[in-house]
């Protein structure tokens, strides 16, 4: 069967031809128009579209965002903040720095929108280090809003004021975790905070009512303005509406970023149909779905269970081609659609010099607050890396496992998950190459000292 036309909602107008990310570009394109018709309804209107939407968040977890925006404490008497989540530091994940890059004031809309559904009177950008031209980007069209209207005081002449401002990260993986960013934002280490007690929604920022909310979803929000809350749940599947863009590396034809309704394509059709397969002579060997934490699969795999369609439950009996592209159905199989990048790799992948990759960028980022993420994520990196350099064992598969299972559940936040998740799945999916690597030549030179 093959796959679907891409319904192109938030990436409308990338890589279009002629298309600037100017204001007066997207004012020509119909920019803002929404927002003019958003600051003129009741706030709890907006609020109920959302939710009525059903749409999930595109940063990671999937949480739905009127669920989220429904759990802020508006009795507190304190200011509500929103967090734009421009962190972005998922490797394999490429989405969201397209739309600051190309359609600026499509997010700054959203934002608004989402403001003044949330009576928030002040918003911030939060954006990774390694996007400083996107930062500068914001900046000139924040200031372009500003000056038309469209941010800061007196919104379209309707009396509410907002301002967005700009913050720009140091790279650091972990301030995508919503509270390190925000510990960061209030300008101390990135590390994450204890939940419960604080939950964004009751003690964010300045121990203040809080939402943070992803690039996409924020863009996401705008059209849902515009078409309303049962309208844009008719997009995708139940459970998993609107439209999801992957971002699809690695050894297909053609990578690069696509957008499909949720649950509409599968993964085959996606890699096969879309991105071209395979590259010539070469077969797939294994994807990461949802960006790198999420768990491996192996092509040639099945899986089998049941499934709710509808109001029914069904019998499902999937290889990896067969998975549709959701959040419910990769969770369902033991992975996570996650930030959705796709990561492809092929026959000629070493899956134990894949995984020390994977290892080395984590260990890097864990922020050092729990032991056992901490240690664990250098341990795991330790072993994998003495593996790719000759030093294999014959027990460091076993060593492996036995890290990594201790880490899940024990830390503050999700890294230690994370951290662990592609270990586990590497070698659950590909023990073999891991228990005989300690018999194959070296791939690297040998260091001059020991690793562990």
């Amino acid at each position: 069967m093959p796959a679907p036309e891409q319904r192109r909602i938030i990436f409308k107008h990338i890589d279009e031809p002629g298309y600037s990310n100017d204001l007066a570009c997207y004012v020509k394109h119909g920019g803002y128009e929404i927002l003019k018709k958003a600051v003129t309804r009741k706030p709890e209107e907006l609020i109920d579209e959302v939710k009525k939407s059903g749409l999930r968040g595109r940063g990671g977890a999937g949480f739905p965002c009127g669920v989220k925006w429904g759990l802020v404490d508006r009795k507190s008497g304190k200011p509500i903040y929103l967090i734009v989540n421009a962190d972005e530091s998922e490797p394999g994940t490429f989405k969201d720095r397209y739309i600051i890059h190309q359609d600026p004031h499509q997010l700054i809309e959203g934002t608004m929108i989402s403001c003044f559904a949330n009576n928030v009177k002040q918003a911030y950008i939060y954006i990774r280090g390694e996007f400083p031209h996107g930062a500068r980007i914001l900046e000139k069209a924040i200031q372009e809003a500003r000056d038309a209207g469209f941010v800061g005081k007196n919104i379209c002449g309707t009396g509410y004021s907002c301002d967005i401002f700009v913050h720009r990260g140091a790279g650091a993986y972990i301030c995508g975790e919503e509270t390190g960013l925000i510990e960061s934002l209030e300008g101390k280490r990135a590390n994450p905070r204890i939940k419960p007690p604080y939950f964004p929604a009751v003690l964010g920022l300045y121990q203040c009512p809080t939402i943070v909310n992803n690039v996409e979803t924020l863009c996401h929000v705008k059209y849902i303005a515009e078409v309303g809350g049962e309208a844009f749940a008719k997009i995708g599947t139940p459970n998993n509406t609107g439209t999801r863009i992957f971002c699809v590396s690695g050894h297909v034809q053609r990578p690069g970023y696509y957008e499909f309704p949720c649950g509409t394509i599968t993964l085959g059709q996606l890699l096969n149909d879309v991105c071209g397969g395979p590259l010539p002579g070469r077969k797939f060997k294994a994807v990461i779905p949802g960006g790198s934490s999420a768990k491996i699969l192996k092509f040639g795999e099945r899986f089998k269970g049941k499934r709710k369609v509808g109001a029914d439950m069904v019998d499902y009996d999937w290889g990896v081609e067969d998975v549709p592209m959701d959040f419910d159905s990769l969770g369902m199989i033991g992975t996570m659609g996650g930030s959705g990048g796709v990561i492809v790799m092929d026959d000629s992948v070493n899956m134990v010099e894949a995984l020390a990759n994977i290892n080395a960028f984590y260990s890097h980022e864990s922020c050092g607050q729990c032991t056992p993420c901490r240690e664990g994520s250098l341990w795991m990196k330790k072993i994998t890396t003495r593996m790719v350099h000759g030093q294999a064992r014959t027990e460091d598969a076993a060593l492996l496992k036995g890290v990594a299972d201790q880490i899940p559940g024990r830390t503050i936040c999700a890294f230690g998950e994370a951290c662990s998740w592609p270990t586990q799945s590497f070698l659950a999916k590909f023990g073999d190459e891991f228990q005989g690597y300690a018999a194959a030549k070296p791939t690297k030179p040998a260091p001059a000292v020991p690793l562990i």
